[in-house]
């Protein structure tokens, strides 16, 4: 080489740390969007048969899509799915219990086929009051937990979730946002937290699912590297 010529530097690399950083944040982004859009769905399939039912009530003015259902209901159990399909896997590593119970695919699917099959008992099966219609689903949503999670984090999240959300849900229905026929446990259904109990199990199990396989994911780029 002439005197006088510098050598041109190659590509530079990044470190392991910060491909490590770099992958987990856009994975975490992946999970979080994977995740808002399965509450999207849930959200709209599940808030139809309510309405078809008679169960919840909007106003006129606010039923403006082709699924019957207020504009604002989809994007907020969306964003609310995220969280906590991102809470459980984060909360599961802060106390160093690894959730291993039944860490599948086919068991996450069947916990959402339940889930479903509870929201749509609450809208499709009559009972002669609605305490023995929340007592149901208070068991088959106990026993959701118990067939799917067992953990007693899941639990605990379950519980803090339903209360949280029966909460913002009375808050919602005092201002006159929407309302319930017949409610029974202040402005809403008395077996409405059932629901929300159920439905934060089921999403904190899709989260679980998507960080395992995120995991996987990390292992085998490190390993190739």
């Amino acid at each position: 080489m002439a005197e006088g010529e510098t050598e041109s530097p190659g590509p530079t690399k990044c470190g392991p740390y910060i491909s490590w950083v770099t992958s987990r944040s856009v994975n975490l982004l992946i999970r979080g969007v994977v995740l808002f859009l399965i509450g999207v769905f849930l959200a709209l399939v599940l808030n139809l048969l309510q309405i078809q039912r008679n169960v919840t009530l909007f106003p006129p003015d606010v039923i403006t899509s082709i699924f019957s259902s207020a504009w604002w209901v989809p994007p907020c159990c969306g964003t609310a799915s995220a969280v906590i399909g991102l809470l459980y896997p984060c909360i599961d590593r802060h106390l160093g219990e690894p959730h291993k119970f039944k860490r599948e695919w086919s068991s996450v699917m069947r916990c959402v086929a339940v889930f479903v099959g509870i929201n749509h008992a609450s809208a499709k099966v009559d009972f002669d009051n609605n305490i023995q219609l929340s007592l149901t689903l208070a068991a088959l949503s106990i026993g959701l937990w118990w067939t799917f999670d067992r953990s007693r984090s899941g639990f605990g999240l379950g519980v803090g979730i339903a209360f949280l959300a029966t909460m913002v849900t009375q808050l919602l229905v005092y201002n006159g946002v929407y309302q319930y026929t017949s409610p029974d446990f202040l402005y809403v259904r008395s077996w409405l937290p059932c629901i929300f109990f159920a439905g934060g199990i089921t999403m904190g199990n899709i989260g679980r699912q998507l960080a395992l396989y995120e995991c996987k994911v990390i292992a085998e780029k490190s390993h190739q590297e």
